[in-house]
This record gives C-alpha cells, structure tokens and sequence, in this order.
C-alpha cells in the first residue's frame, strides 16, 4: 500500500468524507435514473449481479491506467491535464447502466491514488469524478431508456455539452481558488498564465470560457467519437456474455 497515500487521507480526512459523500451522491442519482429506465423498457435482472461486478472491476482497472497517462495541451496552462479514462466509464455505462458507469468513475479514482498517490490533496481527483459524471451519467442513462446508435449519439453529445457547462463553472466557482490556497499561488498569478495563451483572458471568467471550455469539449468529442466506434466491435462480446447469463438465470427459476 502507497504510504503516502495513506498519511495523505489522514491529513485531509474532512475532504475526503466530502469526496464520499460526492459519490454516494452520484450513484444515487445514477441508480435513481436506471430503475426508471428499466421499469419503461422493462429490463430484467439485477443492476448490480455478479458478472457485472466482475466487468465493473475490468473496466475500472482499464480506466484507472489510463487516467496515470496524462497530457497538458498548449490551448490551456499546463497545470490542466487531458486524459482518456472516461472511455471505459462511458462503454460500462452504455453496456451495464449509469450505475456501472460511475462506479467505474470512482473505482478508477481509488486504482490511479493507490498507483500514483495525489499531487493536489485530492482536489483533482474530485474534479475529476464530478466532470467525468457529467459525462458519463446524461450520456449512459439517455442511452438505457432506448438503446439506438442515434439514441447514443444523442446521449454523447448531452454528455459532452453537460461535462463542458459544469466543468467550467467548477473550475470558476471552486477549483481554480482551490488550486491557489493549495500551491499558495495568488489567483491573478493563474489568471497570467492564461494570459500568456491567450490575450483575452482577463478574469476567471473569461480564463475558463476561453481555456478551460475548449478543453473539456475536445475531451468530451473524442471520447465519445472513440465509444461510438469502439462499442459497435465490442457490442457483439458484451451481450453474448450477457445472454448467457440470462440464460442461466432463466435455468435457476
């Protein structure tokens, strides 16, 4: 176990029960939308049976990897990092349910902190979750009340446009004072680094519409570009898997 990983949770124990309740909070809303879309379509099965906790935890081990291989982009400061572990969130969320989904946001949060620990007391981390959800959950749960390509498309685009509009009023109203008490960084010493991208920014305001929104919808597109095409291959395995299970099921009763 990461050492300092552990010291880390001790000292920022009032954070990290915020964090929980953060994602008690979402699965909660997540399960709250699947049983409404399962009593429209009449799913059966239970949202969390074994097999899927099973895939949960691959897909989560998947997500938790990616989310170690950041990158900063030069459209924004360097501070602010892309990544693509919000792939197999989505493809969990579109296979098993919005519950799936974030659960894979949060187990990929607690794989990445025990592999890599946290630079940011786990500020980024909750970022991270909370504009992952956004994401994952619009997108997952406009899917699993009619289960069409153009149903997901539609579900991606939702998802992309909520991560961007809640991202940037995160980064606005928390994350950005955040980040300055936690480096002892004056909020107009970020406020320069964005002016030096570029020439516009002149307050939080103008620093997340014109750094931080572009960001969050390149994100938001290319994950959903890539589910799009990656889940029509994997489609096939996933609900062969699937109706086995069912069948087994059904051969219980």
């Amino acid at each position: 176990m990461n050492n300092g990983f552990v010291e880390t949770v001790v000292q920022n124990g009032s954070f990290v029960l915020v964090c929980l309740l953060a994602v008690v909070g979402m699965v909660m809303v997540a399960y709250l939308f699947e049983k409404a879309a399962r009593k429209r379509t009449g799913a059966q099965g239970r949202i969390l049976s074994t097999r899927r906790i099973a895939m949960i935890g691959m897909f989560s081990a998947i997500s938790g990897i990616l989310f170690c291989f950041d990158f900063a982009l030069p459209i924004a400061p360097s501070f602010y990092k892309i990544d693509f572990s919000e792939l197999p969130a989505l493809i969990a969320g579109f296979a098993f349910g919005p519950v799936a989904g974030v659960l894979v946001e949060f187990l990929k949060i607690v794989i990445k902190l025990f592999l890599k620990s946290t630079g940011t007391a786990f500020v980024g981390e909750l970022a991270n979750f909370l504009v992952g959800c956004m994401l994952v959950l619009p997108a997952s749960v406009i899917y699993q009340f009619r289960k069409s390509k153009k149903q997901a498309v539609i579900g991606c685009a939702a998802g992309s446009l909520a991560m961007t509009v809640f991202g940037t009023w995160f980064n606005a109203v928390y994350l950005l004072p955040a980040f300055a008490v936690l480096y002892g960084m004056p909020l107009e010493s970020i406020l320069a680094m964005g002016q030096a991208i570029n020439g516009n920014v002149t307050d939080i305001t103008s620093f997340v519409i014109l750094l931080v929104a572009p960001l969050n919808i390149i994100k938001g597109v290319g994950i959903s570009v890539i589910t799009m095409a990656v889940y029509k291959k994997l489609s096939p395995i996933i609900k062969y898997g699937n109706a086995i299970a069912q069948r087994d099921v059904a051969a219980q009763q």
